[in-house]
Protein backbone atom coordinates (compact mmCIF):
# COMPACT_ATOMS: atom_id res chain seq x y z
CA UNK A 1 0.00 0.00 0.00
CA UNK A 2 0.81 3.81 -0.79
CA UNK A 3 1.43 6.36 1.91
CA UNK A 4 -1.86 7.93 0.79
CA UNK A 5 -4.05 5.00 1.37
CA UNK A 6 -2.43 3.70 4.54
CA UNK A 7 -2.68 7.38 6.10
CA UNK A 8 -6.53 7.21 5.15
CA UNK A 9 -6.96 3.76 6.52
CA UNK A 10 -5.32 5.33 10.28
CA UNK A 11 -7.54 8.16 9.82
CA UNK A 12 -10.53 5.96 9.47
CA UNK A 13 -9.46 3.89 12.06
CA UNK A 14 -9.42 7.01 14.44
CA UNK A 15 -12.73 8.14 13.38
CA UNK A 16 -13.85 5.05 14.38
CA UNK A 17 -11.86 5.11 18.18
CA UNK A 18 -12.75 8.14 19.58
CA UNK A 19 -12.26 11.00 16.70
CA UNK A 20 -15.76 11.20 15.46
CA UNK A 21 -16.30 12.97 12.02
CA UNK A 22 -12.39 13.14 11.12
CA UNK A 23 -11.03 12.96 7.88
CA UNK A 24 -8.61 13.57 5.91
CA UNK A 25 -8.41 17.69 5.13
CA UNK A 26 -5.24 18.32 2.90
CA UNK A 27 -1.84 16.37 1.77
CA UNK A 28 0.68 19.08 2.45
CA UNK A 29 3.11 16.47 0.70
CA UNK A 30 1.44 16.70 -2.63
CA UNK A 31 0.28 20.40 -2.39
CA UNK A 32 3.57 21.63 -1.28
CA UNK A 33 5.98 22.15 -4.79
CA UNK A 34 8.44 23.91 -2.62
CA UNK A 35 10.12 21.31 -0.33
CA UNK A 36 9.26 17.94 1.47
CA UNK A 37 6.35 18.43 3.65
CA UNK A 38 4.10 15.67 5.60
CA UNK A 39 1.35 13.59 4.49
CA UNK A 40 -2.02 14.85 6.08
CA UNK A 41 -3.68 17.29 8.34
CA UNK A 42 -6.48 15.83 9.93
CA UNK A 43 -8.18 18.30 12.20
CA UNK A 44 -5.80 19.21 14.79
CA UNK A 45 -3.43 15.82 13.60
CA UNK A 46 -0.28 16.89 11.60
CA UNK A 47 0.72 13.28 10.41
CA UNK A 48 3.58 11.49 9.14
CA UNK A 49 4.19 7.86 7.83
CA UNK A 50 6.93 5.92 7.14
CA UNK A 51 8.32 2.28 5.94
CA UNK A 52 10.87 0.48 8.26
CA UNK A 53 12.64 -2.28 6.96
CA UNK A 54 13.13 -5.28 9.18
CA UNK A 55 16.81 -6.30 7.86
CA UNK A 56 19.01 -2.88 6.70
CA UNK A 57 17.93 -3.00 2.57
CA UNK A 58 15.22 -5.48 3.10
CA UNK A 59 13.04 -3.99 0.20
CA UNK A 60 15.26 -3.85 -2.18
CA UNK A 61 17.07 -6.93 -1.75
CA UNK A 62 13.87 -9.23 -1.83
CA UNK A 63 13.21 -7.28 -5.10
CA UNK A 64 15.97 -8.90 -6.60
CA UNK A 65 15.46 -12.14 -4.90
CA UNK A 66 12.19 -12.57 -5.84
CA UNK A 67 13.45 -11.83 -10.02
CA UNK A 68 14.61 -15.40 -9.37
CA UNK A 69 12.39 -16.77 -6.97
CA UNK A 70 9.16 -16.02 -7.91
CA UNK A 71 9.49 -17.09 -12.02
CA UNK A 72 10.86 -20.48 -10.90
CA UNK A 73 8.32 -21.43 -8.41
CA UNK A 74 5.42 -20.43 -11.45
CA UNK A 75 7.72 -22.71 -13.59
CA UNK A 76 7.87 -25.73 -11.73
CA UNK A 77 4.13 -25.08 -10.07
CA UNK A 78 2.33 -28.48 -10.38
CA UNK A 79 5.24 -30.01 -12.59
CA UNK A 80 7.35 -31.52 -9.44
CA UNK A 81 6.14 -34.61 -7.37
CA UNK A 82 7.65 -33.75 -3.87
CA UNK A 83 8.48 -30.61 -1.78
CA UNK A 84 11.54 -28.74 -2.81
CA UNK A 85 12.99 -25.84 -0.51
CA UNK A 86 15.85 -23.71 -1.66
CA UNK A 87 17.06 -21.53 1.37
CA UNK A 88 19.62 -19.24 -0.53
CA UNK A 89 22.08 -17.02 2.36
CA UNK A 90 20.25 -13.61 2.79
CA UNK A 91 22.72 -11.39 0.50
CA UNK A 92 23.33 -14.34 -2.11
CA UNK A 93 21.34 -12.68 -5.14
CA UNK A 94 23.34 -9.37 -5.67
CA UNK A 95 23.50 -6.20 -8.14
CA UNK A 96 26.01 -7.22 -10.76
CA UNK A 97 25.16 -10.79 -11.45
CA UNK A 98 23.25 -12.11 -14.34
CA UNK A 99 19.70 -13.02 -12.47
CA UNK A 100 18.49 -14.52 -15.86
CA UNK A 101 21.43 -16.42 -16.23
CA UNK A 102 21.55 -17.43 -12.84
CA UNK A 103 17.32 -18.05 -13.20
CA UNK A 104 18.10 -20.38 -15.67
CA UNK A 105 20.91 -22.45 -14.21
CA UNK A 106 18.78 -23.33 -11.61
CA UNK A 107 15.67 -24.95 -13.57
CA UNK A 108 18.46 -27.08 -14.84
CA UNK A 109 19.52 -28.36 -12.31
CA UNK A 110 15.56 -28.61 -10.54
CA UNK A 111 14.52 -30.69 -13.84
CA UNK A 112 18.03 -32.83 -14.21
CA UNK A 113 18.50 -33.69 -10.83
CA UNK A 114 16.30 -32.74 -8.03
CA UNK A 115 14.45 -36.28 -9.19
CA UNK A 116 17.43 -38.42 -7.95
CA UNK A 117 18.11 -36.13 -4.77
CA UNK A 118 17.23 -38.64 -1.70
CA UNK A 119 14.83 -37.00 0.82
CA UNK A 120 16.38 -35.00 3.65
CA UNK A 121 18.83 -32.04 3.42
CA UNK A 122 21.36 -31.12 1.78
CA UNK A 123 24.12 -28.51 0.83
CA UNK A 124 24.38 -27.80 -2.64
CA UNK A 125 26.92 -25.81 -5.45
CA UNK A 126 24.93 -25.74 -8.68
CA UNK A 127 27.58 -24.13 -12.51
CA UNK A 128 26.24 -20.68 -12.83
CA UNK A 129 24.90 -19.95 -9.44
CA UNK A 130 27.35 -17.58 -7.55
CA UNK A 131 26.54 -19.07 -4.47
CA UNK A 132 25.79 -22.08 -2.46
CA UNK A 133 22.49 -22.80 -1.01
CA UNK A 134 20.66 -25.10 1.19
CA UNK A 135 18.25 -27.91 -0.40
CA UNK A 136 15.42 -30.22 1.53
CA UNK A 137 13.41 -32.26 -0.08
CA UNK A 138 10.11 -34.09 0.79
CA UNK A 139 8.63 -36.63 -0.56
CA UNK A 140 5.69 -36.74 1.08
CA UNK A 141 5.31 -33.30 1.87
CA UNK A 142 2.83 -30.91 -0.91
CA UNK A 143 4.51 -31.14 -3.95
CA UNK A 144 6.00 -27.69 -5.62
CA UNK A 145 9.33 -25.59 -5.86
CA UNK A 146 9.64 -23.49 -2.86
CA UNK A 147 12.42 -20.43 -1.92
CA UNK A 148 13.57 -19.08 1.34
CA UNK A 149 16.79 -16.80 2.71
CA UNK A 150 18.24 -17.25 5.71
CA UNK A 151 17.56 -14.35 8.50
CA UNK A 152 20.99 -12.45 8.38
CA UNK A 153 20.87 -11.28 11.95
CA UNK A 154 21.10 -7.89 11.45
CA UNK A 155 21.82 -5.70 14.18
CA UNK A 156 21.04 -2.37 12.62
CA UNK A 157 17.73 -1.74 13.38
CA UNK A 158 17.65 1.03 16.32
CA UNK A 159 20.41 2.88 14.71
CA UNK A 160 18.40 3.03 10.99
CA UNK A 161 15.11 3.97 13.17
CA UNK A 162 17.24 6.43 14.84
CA UNK A 163 17.93 8.42 11.60
CA UNK A 164 14.66 7.55 9.74
CA UNK A 165 12.46 8.88 12.25
CA UNK A 166 14.50 11.90 13.11
CA UNK A 167 14.41 12.95 9.56
CA UNK A 168 10.33 12.33 10.00
CA UNK A 169 9.81 14.23 12.93
CA UNK A 170 11.81 17.08 11.53
CA UNK A 171 9.09 17.53 8.72
CA UNK A 172 6.56 17.67 11.60
CA UNK A 173 7.69 20.68 13.51
CA UNK A 174 6.83 23.24 12.11
CA UNK A 175 3.06 22.36 12.34
CA UNK A 176 3.81 21.41 16.09
CA UNK A 177 5.01 25.25 16.82
CA UNK A 178 1.52 26.30 14.94
CA UNK A 179 -0.39 24.19 17.59
CA UNK A 180 -1.16 20.78 15.81
CA UNK A 181 -0.48 17.47 17.67
CA UNK A 182 1.90 15.71 15.52
CA UNK A 183 1.61 12.11 14.66
CA UNK A 184 4.52 9.84 13.42
CA UNK A 185 2.94 6.42 11.43
CA UNK A 186 5.66 3.80 11.75
CA UNK A 187 4.73 0.90 9.44
CA UNK A 188 6.27 -3.09 8.59
CA UNK A 189 5.00 -5.77 6.15
CA UNK A 190 7.39 -8.45 7.59
CA UNK A 191 4.82 -10.67 9.22
CA UNK A 192 7.84 -13.49 9.84
CA UNK A 193 10.34 -10.63 11.82
CA UNK A 194 8.77 -7.54 12.67
CA UNK A 195 5.75 -6.99 15.40
CA UNK A 196 4.47 -4.06 17.56
CA UNK A 197 7.01 -5.48 20.30
CA UNK A 198 9.89 -5.23 18.23
CA UNK A 199 9.14 -2.01 16.67
CA UNK A 200 8.67 -0.77 20.25
CA UNK A 201 12.21 -2.02 22.35
CA UNK A 202 14.06 -0.95 18.54
CA UNK A 203 12.01 3.02 19.24
CA UNK A 204 12.92 2.10 22.92
CA UNK A 205 16.83 1.42 22.21
CA UNK A 206 16.55 4.49 19.52
CA UNK A 207 15.12 6.85 21.38
CA UNK A 208 14.54 6.58 25.17
CA UNK A 209 11.17 6.95 24.64
CA UNK A 210 9.47 9.34 22.19
CA UNK A 211 11.34 11.14 19.00
CA UNK A 212 11.61 14.51 20.08
CA UNK A 213 8.53 16.86 19.16
CA UNK A 214 6.17 13.78 17.88
CA UNK A 215 3.49 13.34 20.27
CA UNK A 216 2.01 10.32 19.19
CA UNK A 217 3.73 7.26 17.77
CA UNK A 218 1.71 4.62 16.47
CA UNK A 219 2.66 1.08 14.67
CA UNK A 220 0.50 -0.34 11.74
CA UNK A 221 1.16 -3.98 10.32
CA UNK A 222 0.53 -4.07 6.67
CA UNK A 223 1.56 -7.87 6.17
CA UNK A 224 -2.36 -8.38 5.82
CA UNK A 225 -3.56 -6.74 3.04
CA UNK A 226 -6.25 -5.06 3.12
CA UNK A 227 -6.73 -5.41 6.95
CA UNK A 228 -4.18 -2.99 8.85
CA UNK A 229 -3.58 -3.56 12.40
CA UNK A 230 -2.84 -0.15 14.35
CA UNK A 231 -0.71 -0.17 17.48
CA UNK A 232 -0.82 2.79 19.72
CA UNK A 233 2.70 2.97 21.41
CA UNK A 234 2.58 6.63 22.31
CA UNK A 235 1.88 5.29 26.05
CA UNK A 236 4.39 2.94 26.38
CA UNK A 237 7.01 5.29 25.06
CA UNK A 238 6.24 7.80 27.55
CA UNK A 239 6.50 5.41 29.94
CA UNK A 240 10.41 4.64 29.08
CA UNK A 241 11.13 7.83 29.62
Amino acid sequence: MDDRAIVDSFVAHLRDNGYPGLYVETRPDRDNRMSSDIDALAGNLAIEHTSVDSIENQRRNGVWFSRIADALEQEFKNVLRFRLRLVFPYDGVAKGQDWDAIRRALASWVSSATGALTDGSHEVAVEGVPFNFHVTKDSKGRPGLFFLRVDPGDTTLAARISSQLTRKAAKLQPYRVAGKATVLLVDSGDIALMSQVKMLEAIREAFGGLPDGIDQLWYVDTSILPHLEFWDLTAALRRAV
